[in-house]
């Protein structure tokens, strides 16, 4: 590399960009938090916080402490005690601290596909009108939405209305707004894509979205715990969640499913299980279901995977969304300033908005030689995520992300490029 380009990769206003690093580190508020998560204190550079979060070190003590006196000490009492009750009472706090959702309209349950299913099966459920025969999606939307949405046309009979979105900027009101009318019966859509990172006007669209007379179903996968919500005060209809991403739940742990208030009397998912009865232990016959949001549980709760994202939840309530926010933005502006230092002029491509504003936690950068980057990457302790054909997603978790550990990851994406 010659000296004029090393001068411009690294110098910026008269700051190293790891200076720049450095004091913004410095400067964070949230920079203890990174020192209570495993492995920070490596050279590890992650990358790839929102398809799994660091645990925390509390983690395995939580874990040992259920083991030994909640599971091996009070046994099968524990339901009654304590376990009957935590997809409510965590879902009550995920509401609280991430979602913006008064108590009583999240539970803790089942994956984020199963989830997905439910809502949207029971959303269908309540629509009168017989002529409301569509279902608005996007083009873009993560698989598991898609293929879901169109199992379920087929099972029903409907129609779908299909956006076409672009990857690098997402839906947007007006698209919803043209795709919606007099027969469109739910739209589903993602807070945050997952492939660009684009935030989506959840407030304008889900209020475009109930002037044309649907509701709206939200996946809020990417943005729960890095990106402010207010499902009250948006008046979202229904939303669903992974708690593996930035609520460090763990591999599989279980999702979250959010009902408005208003929808829950008289609701019914379509998924019918003991414990989402009125009296599960009653074991009668006949299915009666349990009143408000303990309806959406099915089978018995995954308690152990409910355990991890307890930690991560009194953290986020400490340091407080808005923080949180504040962080994953400078985060998300400092990567897209080393990729215009380092990565641009070699025809990397940024698959993602420029404005910050309109971004969640996450940048993806386009080059055809990611693939096998990413690989040479891993083997290195470089860890971003891969995603086809070409895409280099960065994630960055506010809570346990440093910008130095980002300076390190993105000058090794350079360095991989280069040879």
């Amino acid at each position: 590399m010659s000296n004029a380009m090393d001068a411009k990769i690294e110098t910026l206003e008269g700051t190293t960009l790891l200076e720049q690093a450095l004091g913004l580190d410095a400067a964070d508020p949230l920079a203890l938090y990174r020192g209570l998560f495993i492995g920070t204190d490596m050279d590890l550079s992650y990358l790839d916080g929102n398809s799994l979060g660091r645990p925390l070190k509390r983690t395995p003590r939580d874990i040992s402490t259920f083991i030994e006196e909640g599971w091996g000490g009070r046994l099968i009492r524990g339901w009654d005690e304590e376990w009957l009750d935590l997809p409510q009472a965590i879902g009550d706090q995920l509401g609280r601290a991430v979602l913006g959702a008064a108590p009583g309209q999240t539970v803790i349950a089942d994956s984020t596909t199963v989830v997905l299913y439910k809502l949207i099966r029971a959303a269908l459920a309540t629509v009168a009108d017989a002529a409301r025969t569509e279902i608005v999606l996007d083009t873009d939307n993560f698989p598991t939405d898609r293929y879901l949405v169109e199992g379920i046309a087929r099972e029903e009979g409907l129609t779908l209305r299909w956006i076409e979105a672009d990857p690098a900027s997402g839906v947007t009101i007006e698209q919803v707004r043209d795709a919606t009318g007099a027969a469109t019966a739910v739209v589903l859509l993602s807070h945050v894509a997952y492939r660009s990172g684009f935030l989506a006007d959840l407030p304008g669209i889900t209020e475009a979205a109930h002037s044309a007379g649907a509701l709206v179903v939200w996946d809020v996968c990417h943005s729960a715990g890095s990106v402010e919500l207010d499902l009250d005060g948006a008046d979202v209809d229904f939303a669903a969640g992974c708690t593996y991403k930035y609520l460090n739940g763990g591999p599989g742990s279980p999702a979250f499913a959010y009902v408005n208030r208003r929808h829950l009397p008289g609701l019914q998912q379509p998924i019918w299980g003991w414990m989402g009865r009125k009296d599960a232990f009653e074991m009668a016959a006949g299915y009666e279901a349990a009143p408000g949001i303990r309806s959406f549980l099915s089978g018995t709760p995954a308690i152990f995977g409910m355990l991890a994202m307890r930690g991560t939840l009194d953290l986020i309530e400490e340091a407080g969304m808005a923080a949180i926010r504040e962080k994953s933005l400078k985060l998300t502006a400092y990567a897209v300033q080393l990729y215009e230092a380092w990565l641009e002029p070699t025809g990397v491509e940024l698959a993602s908005p420029r404005d910050p504003e309109l971004r969640g936690s996450h940048i993806t950068l386009d080059h055809p030689a990611f693939r096998n980057v990413t690989a040479a990457l891993w083997e290195q302790d470089v860890i971003p995520d891969f995603r086809a054909p070409q895409g280099i997603r960065v994630g960055l978790s506010p809570l346990s992300t440093s910008f130095a550990e980002l300076f390190r990851g993105m000058a090794a994406i350079r360095d991989q490029l280069r040879r």
